[in-house]
């Protein structure tokens, strides 16, 4: 789903679009139960941006890319300053549009292109918070997916009732931090479940 659909929905639902199965994800957490048929998807913890009856996209938060570094992809842009005030952590975001860019941030800063996932959270698609970030400024917390995770509509529901996944509250630590290889355990720890001991059949949260 592009962005604009979903801006364009979350403002006909009043900015809390539900999905098709009558539960809004969007805000949460997505955990790959050990099952996951797509292994695209094995072992991956994904921020659920939007949620509609038009269908879901998302971010994965735990796949980092060795290559390109901020500095590189600010080079290729065109960008200055290089090397940058700041930097920034970049992910494979999912297996669509993987030569564009999706900023997941917090809300304390947000530009003229921004989507509001929630109060403290934001996706921003344009160049301009590059070149913020690179300046020294931009929001407090920050990463940079390069494509994402896109469900049609009811796909998405269909996988929850399929178990193929499990929800969880989002906090900063999973967002942000680098931890990557601890990602989907500490997002199950949430849950109180012990990875060694979940079946692929359990239900969602």
């Amino acid at each position: 789903m592009s962005e604009d659909s979903a801006r364009r929905r979350k403002r006909q639902d009043g900015g809390q679009g539900r999905g098709e199965g009558g539960d809004n994800l969007t805000g949460q957490l997505l955990i790959a139960m050990p099952g996951m048929e797509d292994p695209r998807f094995a072992q991956s913890v994904v921020f659920l941006c939007a949620h509609t009856p038009e269908g879901a996209m998302g971010l994965v938060l735990n796949h980092p890319l060795a290559a390109p570094s901020f500095e590189d992809l600010l080079k290729q842009l065109d960008i200055k300053p290089v090397p940058p005030a700041r930097s920034i952590r970049l992910c494979h975001g999912g297996p669509v549009e993987n030569a564009r860019g999706f900023v997941l941030h917090t809300a304390d800063w947000t530009g003229e292109g921004s989507l509001r996932v929630d109060d403290a959270l934001a996706l921003t698609a344009s160049l301009d918070i590059l070149k913020v970030i690179a300046e020294g400024g931009g929001p407090r917390e920050s990463l940079l997916a390069l494509g994402y995770a896109g469900w049609s509509p009811g796909q998405l529901d269909e996988e929850m009732r399929k178990n193929a996944w499990l929800t969880a509250p989002a906090d900063a630590a999973l967002l942000f931090d680098d931890q990557h290889e601890t990602k989907w355990r500490r997002a199950l720890a949430k849950l109180h479940i012990d990875p060694a001991h979940l079946a692929g059949t359990a239900g969602h949260a």
